[in-house]
């Protein structure tokens, strides 16, 4: 029968424009897209394959004539070999949806039925709302939310939300407020108050916030995780009443508070012992403060990169203390051996190592699971040999820009580190197909590989496609990558969800073809200066519905009819890349406007669009947040003030020419930044590239 909506159903749902971003439920949203067969299949629900139209086409049968709904499907459940979605608990519905891995999927089952909707509503544990007029709203449909995230809300202010968590917060334990600089003191009382069982508060890059904000969250006594990062207001008197209010934290990020010193270090390893987790990093801390953090006996994780007044007499008494640290990144290495018996992971980026180095850390932290020797000088074959040869535990090994290493390096790691995940080298030109042969053969777990900047060719990727659990590869600045190698990356390589191809001049559009034929689950797409892509490119591209983020910079082959295929088939858009598209006009921003409803981020700089396209895509993309327009130059200056105006109470960033900071009307530029949108005012001359 044909899939049709539940008559219990809001007719109107099927054209809301979207509020929220798919979130996971409370179970784990690992489950295959076959057990949520199978599961269907236990509850008496059958399809042959899972999906949005199948899944609503098997659960929601046409009703016969003289039959209601509810008949059929109670007689179904009596004897017709089916279970009826009517009698099924609200419980059983929402295990259901918990099984379907996709958010498409639960969306579908969401709208054509009121019994899901219910069932969502009573099971969602969280939510990330990306407008504020809509967040009331969706706080008391969904009462068992759990986890919060507000760091896409554009415009949120004290007032929203104060306004939205009010009554509606009872069971709120996870709130993430990151770059939300419109939330002042205010407005986390507000929340602290209405979210009694608050446990984690993230407010990194509010860069307004200061010890006011922080008292204010310290009258959460059950908080647990709080993260301050770029908090610049943050002195030890807001440390300090975060710690007293706060005696139960156990992980603590102040990453960038410059203004908090050893005093404050101090006080926070007298008052919160359950820490486990800390970042100061950048912190103008000393000796003093490792001597502080010593005595925390359940600290397993510390960060302290950029701290420059730390020294080894500092590190020797970190390791004299009675802490329990599995983790460290930092930038002295003479104690390492001190704490060879629980390092887990450790990061030397930046640093000169030498061979002897690299040797006395595998023979001393054998436990390692994850190395970090990006831009480190000195690291060779022989080093990286030694290392390996004791650490065969590890999952990731960065080399990035380690330019003397070999195939040989790679063959070590081959014969050593079976089991590694993640293997960047970006940047290391000597080696070639046949160390990436060896690392193919004898690491088949490999899910990221960065090889940018690396020269690598077709045959590579004939070797790398083997790894058929790759998710993220990376090849940028390969020039000698055509078409065929992409046939190869996409013949096996299914479950690929990010690939890098920055600057891949030879690619075509016939690989995109392949690409879109063999990797459906892409989500990530780099195709930036890859002039030869044409508007039939795009048109294969469409295919990949699951397409979140799209750079297609300086493809200058493309225009407004390769957009709209694009904007017609990858709904699921978020960030956008137009910069340079020359010949991209009106009828890509039209098409964009009418489809692409969940974009918030879009590049259109040097476009050929005029102020009626851009107003009619500002006005329509209710979730864009961030926009870069420099040198739209068939765009009026009363296009620039329709278009923002529009747009006025959305946009969060903003990129414009310096020049129209002097001719757009200063009420509108204070308006758009009193709703807290943060204009970036260029000066860069009207230079036209091919790429």
């Amino acid at each position: 029968a044909a899939p049709t909506p539940d008559r219990a159903g809001p007719p109107h749902r099927a054209s809301r424009s979207p509020t929220t971003t798919p979130s996971s439920p409370s179970s784990p949203s690992s489950s295959s897209p076959h057990k949520s067969a199978a599961f269907l299949a236990f509850l008496g629900v059958s399809f042959s394959a899972p999906g949005p139209k199948r899944i609503a086409a098997a659960l929601f049968d046409r009703p016969t004539d003289g039959m209601s709904r509810e008949g059929q499907k109670l007689d179904q459940a009596g004897g017709g070999g089916g279970v009826g979605i009517l009698v099924l608990s609200l419980d059983l519905l929402g295990q259901v949806l918990d099984r379907l891995s996709e958010p498409r999927d639960r969306k579908a089952c969401r709208l054509v039925s009121r019994a899901f909707e219910r069932a969502e509503a009573a099971h969602r544990r969280a939510l990330r709302a990306l407008r504020r007029e809509r967040l009331p709203r969706l706080l008391r449909a969904y009462a068992a939310l759990e986890r919060l995230d507000l760091s896409a809300c554009a415009s949120l202010d004290d007032a929203s939300l104060a306004a939205a968590v009010a009554g509606a917060g009872l069971g709120i334990r996870t709130v993430c407020l990151a770059r939300a600089s419109g939330v002042g003191w205010r407005g986390l009382e507000a929340l602290v108050a209405a979210c009694p069982r608050l446990e984690a508060v993230d407010l990194s890059h509010c860069v307004g916030a200061g010890d006011r904000e922080v008292a204010a969250l310290a009258a959460a006594a059950g908080l647990r995780e709080l993260r301050l990062d770029k908090c610049l207001g943050v002195t030890d008197m807001g440390l300090a009443k975060v710690v007293v209010g706060c005696p139960r934290l156990e992980k603590l990020s102040v990453k960038w508070c410059r203004e908090i010193s050893d005093i404050g270090i101090d006080l926070l390893a007298k008052k919160c012992p359950y820490l486990r987790s800390l970042d100061i990093s950048y912190l103008q801390v000393g000796n003093g403060s490792l001597k502080s953090i010593s005595s925390l006996e359940k600290l397993e994780e510390l960060a302290m990169v950029g701290c420059s007044c730390v020294d080894d007499e500092g590190l020797e008494l970190l390791s004299k203390g009675t802490n329990s640290l599995q983790e460290i990144e930092q930038c002295f290495l003479s104690k390492l051996a001190t704490l060879k018996e629980t390092l887990t992971m450790l990061k030397l980026d930046g640093l000169e190592v030498s061979d002897s180095l690299l040797q006395a850390i595998g023979e001393g932290c054998v436990n390692l699971v994850e190395i970090g020797l990006s831009k480190c000088t000195g690291v060779t074959d022989e080093g990286i040999s030694s290392l390996v040869a004791q650490c065969s535990h590890l999952r990731t090994i960065d080399l990035t820009c380690c330019n003397l290493i070999t195939n040989s390096a790679l063959d070590a790691i081959a014969d050593n580190c079976k089991m590694v995940e993640r293997l960047r080298l970006e940047s290391c030109s000597l080696i070639n197909e046949k160390g990436l042969k060896r690392i193919a053969s004898c690491c088949p777990n490999l899910t990221e590989v960065d090889l940018t900047d690396c020269g690598v060719n077709d045959e590579a990727l004939q070797h790398l496609a083997k790894c058929s659990e790759l998710l993220i590869l990376k090849l940028g600045l390969c020039s000698s990558i055509s078409d065929k190698g992409l046939a190869f990356i996409s013949s096996n390589c299914g479950k690929l969800v990010e690939l890098d191809l920055y600057r891949c001049s030879s690619i075509t559009d016939d690989g995109l073809a392949a690409l879109a034929s063999g990797c459906k689950r892409i989500k990530l797409l780099n195709l930036c200066y890859c002039n030869k892509i044409t508007d039939s490119g795009l048109g294969h591209l469409a295919s990949l519905v699951e397409l979140t983020n799209l750079e297609l910079r300086c493809l200058v082959r493309i225009t407004g009819i390769g957009i709209s295929s694009l904007a017609i088939g990858c709904k699921s858009l978020i960030e956008l890349d137009l910069k340079r598209c020359y010949s991209v006009d009106d009828a890509g921003l039209w098409a964009l406007a009418r489809y692409a409803l969940n974009l918030r981020q879009l590049t259109i700089s040097y476009c050929q669009v005029t102020g009626l396209g851009l107003c009619h895509l500002l006005s329509s993309l209710k979730c864009l947040q961030d926009i870069k327009m420099v040198h739209l130059s068939w765009v009026s200056i009363e296009g620039f003030e329709m278009a923002l105006r529009a747009a006025c109470g959305r946009l969060k960033k903003l990129k414009m020419l310096s020049g129209l900071k002097t001719v757009l009307s200063p009420e509108l530029l204070q308006l758009l930044q009193a709703y807290g949108c943060r204009i970036r005012w260029v000066n860069k001359p009207l230079v036209y590239k091919d790429g």
